[in-house]
C-alpha cells in the first residue's frame, strides 16, 4: 500500500504532504481545484514520462516522493528489489523522483539509484491507476493467465508444467550436445585420450608435490643437514662428559640432596625426568644420522617428478586433486563419445516420453483453465450486470497455442493465451480490453474485474481517476458498494464528483486552490465529522450551507454507516 505522498514545486503544488489510510479513501472538491495535478503527481512517481511544463513557475526542479509498504508476500516483486541491491526499512519502501528542466532527474527507490523503466515495473507490482485513458496491470495480456491462475489455485499445476518445459530443454540440449559432438567426435576422442593416459601414466598422488618438495629440501641441503646432526650428536655424547652424561651426573647428585631434604624432591623427580627425554632425543638422533645419505640419483628423480606434475596442473589444474579430476571427466565424456549411438537412442527415448507427458499435462492444464475461465467470465459478468450494464458481454478467451502441424506449442505456462475481452453493446464483436474506447465503460469494466479477483491480484493498491464520470443514481449506488467491499481486501483511492460514491469511504480528503500573494496553489485536508458532512452536501448540490443539502448529506452519512 502507499503511506504518504509528498509534492514540491509541481505545476500549481508548493508542497504538500497527503496521508492515506487502509481501506477505501475518497478525494473531492470543485472542479478544477487540482485533484488532477495530483493524479499527474502519482502518474509521475509510478513512472511516467515527465516534461519540464510540470515544474512549478519560477522553480527550478519539481520532487515527488512516496512511501509504499508491501503487505503481500509476492516472491518474484521481492526477487526483483533483491537483485537491485533495494532493502526495505522497517518493511517500507521510499520512492524519490526529481523532475527537472530538461525532462530528466534522479530516481531512487530506497536511496538506489533506478532508471524510469524501473520505476515503472516497480509500481507495476504495487499499484493500479485506472483512470478514462490510463489503466495499468489489465491492459497487460501476459496478466490475465496470471489471474486465472491464481482465481482458479492453478499456480501449482503451472509450475509442474514449466519444471517439464525446462527439463526438455535440457534433454534436448544435451542431444544437440550429442550430434555436436558426433561431428567432432574422432578429434576429441584421441585428445581425451592422450590426456587420460598422460594422468594415469604419472601414477599422480593426492598432495605429491608437496611431499617431494619436502624430500628435495633435504637431499639439497643434505650437507648441512647433516653437519647440524653431527654437532647436536657431538653436544649430547661427547667422550669427556656429553650432556647425557652431565644431566644423568645432576640428577644423581639433586638425588642425594633430596634425600637430606625433602624440599628437593620435586626438583629431583624434573631433571630425572628431563634425563631420560634427553638420552631418548640422543637415541633418536643417532637413528636418524645413521640411515641419512645423500643419493643425487634420487635428488634427480624427484626434480623429474616434480617438474612432471606441474606440467601437469598447468594442462589440467591446479592442484594434484584437479588433475585427477580432469581425468574422471575425460573418461566419462570418453565414454559417452564412445557410446553416442546409445546415448541418442535413450535421449530420444526419454525426450519422446517427455513430450508426450507434458502434452497431456498442458492439455489437462488448459481444460481446468477453460473451467476456471467460465466461472470467472460468470461472475465478472453478474457485476457488469450490477453496474448498469446489462448488455455487456464479458469473456474470458482460453486459446490453445499450435503449431502450423497442430502441434502445442508449449512454454513455462503451458500452451494457453489468455485474454480478457468485452463488448458493450449486444450484437458488437468482443474485443481486446485496450482497444475498449469508452473511457466510463473500461473504468467500470475495470472494477468489475477487480472486484472478483480482488482476492487473487496481488496488486496491493487501486487508484480510480473519474471512474463516476457520466453516471448517477442507481449506478453509482451500485459502485460506492463494489468499491467499498473491494477496499477489504485492497487499498483503493478514489477522486470522485459524486457525494453517493463518497460517503462510503473511510477515508476523506478535499482538494482545494488558494490564493496568496498573487499565486495560487493547492492544498489538501482530510475531513471528518461536521466538516465532511459540509463537503457532501456541496457535492450533492454546489452549496454546502443550504440545509436541504445538509439534511440529505446527514441521511447518506448515517445510511452509508449502516452498510
Amino acid at each position: 500500500m502507499i503511506e504518504r505522498l509528498t509534492v514540491r514545486n509541481f505545476i500549481l503544488v508548493d508542497e504538500l504532504e497527503l496521508e492515506f489510510e487502509r481501506g477505501f479513501t475518497v478525494l473531492s472538491g470543485e472542479t478544477g481545484a487540482g485533484k488532477s495535478v495530483l493524479v499527474g503527481a502519482l502518474r509521475v512517481l509510478f513512472g511516467e514520462r515527465a516534461a519540464a511544463d510540470l515544474i512549478r513557475s519560477g522553480a527550478e526542479e519539481a520532487l515527488v516522493t512516496g512511501v509504499f509498504r508491501p503487505d503481500r508476500t509476492d516472491p518474484e516483486f521481492h526477487r526483483w528489489i533483491a537483485d537491485r541491491g533495494i532493502e526495505p526499512e522497517d518493511e517500507a519502501l521510499f520512492v524519490r523522483r526529481v523532475v527537472r528542466s530538461n525532462g530528466r532527474g534522479p530516481i531512487s527507490i530506497q536511496g538506489v539509484p533506478v532508471s524510469r523503466s524501473d520505476l515503472e515495473t516497480f509500481a507495476g507490482y504495487c499499484i493500479d491507476l485506472h483512470s478514462q485513458h490510463q489503466h495499468q496491470s489489465l491492459f497487460v495480456e501476459k496478466n490475465h493467465r496470471l489471474l486465472v491462475d491464481r482465481f482458479g489455485g492453478l499456480e501449482e499445476r503451472v509450475a509442474t508444467v514449466g519444471e517439464s518445459v525446462q527439463r526438455l530443454a535440457a534433454l534436448r540440449a544435451r542431444l544437440d550436445g550429442l550430434d555436436q559432438q558426433a561431428r567432432d567426435r574422432e578429434r576429441e576422442i584421441e585428445m581425451l585420450e592422450f590426456a587420460i593416459g598422460e594422468i594415469h601414466a604419472a601414477s599422480v598422488e593426492p598432495n605429491e608435490e608437496r611431499t617431494l618438495s619436502e624430500e628435495r629440501e633435504r637431499l639439497v641441503h643434505f650437507e648441512r643437514l647433516y653437519e647440524h646432526v653431527r654437532s647436536c650428536l657431538s653436544v649430547l655424547n661427547a667422550d669427556d662428559g656429553g650432556l647425557v652424561a652431565q644431566i644423568k651426573q645432576a640428577a644423581r647428585e639433586l638425588a642425594d640432596a633430596a634425600g637430606i631434604d625433602a624440599a628437593l624432591s620435586d626438583a629431583a623427580a624434573r631433571i630425572e625426568s628431563a634425563g631420560y627425554e634427553t638420552e631418548d632425543v640422543a637415541f633418536s638422533t643417532a637413528a636418524y644420522a645413521q640411515e641419512l645419505t645423500f643419493d643425487p640419483a634420487r635428488l634427480e628423480e624427484v626434480e623429474e617428478r616434480i617438474t612432471t606434475l606441474r606440467r601437469l596442473k598447468r594442462k589440467y589444474g591446479d592442484s594434484e586433486e584437479a588433475v585427477l579430476q580432469y581425468a574422471d571427466e575425460a573418461q566419462a565424456k570418453l565414454s559417452d563419445l564412445s557410446n553416442v549411438e546409445e546415448n541418442r537412442e535413450r535421449l530420444t527415448t526419454e525426450i519422446r516420453a517427455l513430450e508426450s507427458a507434458l502434452t497431456d499435462a498442458a492439455r489437462t492444464l488448459h481444460d481446468r483453465r477453460a473451467a476456471v475461465a467460465a466461472q470467472l467470465q460468470g461472475a465478472i459478468s453478474e457485476v457488469l450486470r450490477e453496474l448498469a450494464m446489462p448488455h455487456a458481454a464479458f469473456a474470458v478467451d482460453v486459446a490453445l497455442k499450435q503449431s502450423g502441424s497442430g502441434a502445442l506449442v508449449i512454454g513455462a505456462s503451458g500452451a494457453d493465451t489468455v485474454r480478457f475481452l468485452f463488448s458493450a453493446n449486444p450484437g458488437e464483436t468482443e474485443r481486446p480490453l485496450q482497444k475498449i474506447a469508452s473511457g466510463g465503460e473500461i473504468s467500470r469494466v475495470m472494477l468489475a474485474i477487480k472486484s472478483v479477483l480482488a482476492d487473487s491480484d496481488r496488486i496491493e493498491t487501486l487508484v480510480f481517476d473519474e471512474i463516476d464520470a457520466g453516471i448517477g443514481g442507481e449506478v453509482a449506488v451500485a459502485i460506492a458498494g463494489h468499491m467499498r467491499d473491494l477496499s477489504r481486501a485492497t487499498q483503493l483511492i478514489c477522486i470522485t464528483h459524486l457525494a453517493t460514491i463518497a460517503v462510503r469511504a473511510d477515508n476523506h480528503i478535499v482538494v482545494e486552490k488558494q490564493s496568496s500573494g498573487g499565486r495560487t496553489s493547492i492544498a489538501v485536508r482530510p475531513v471528518t465529522g461536521e466538516e465532511r458532512e459540509l463537503e457532501i452536501a456541496r457535492m450533492l448540490s454546489g452549496d454546502a450551507g443550504a440545509e436541504e443539502s445538509r439534511v440529505h448529506a446527514q441521511a447518506l452519512l448515517e445510511r452509508s454507516r449502516g452498510d
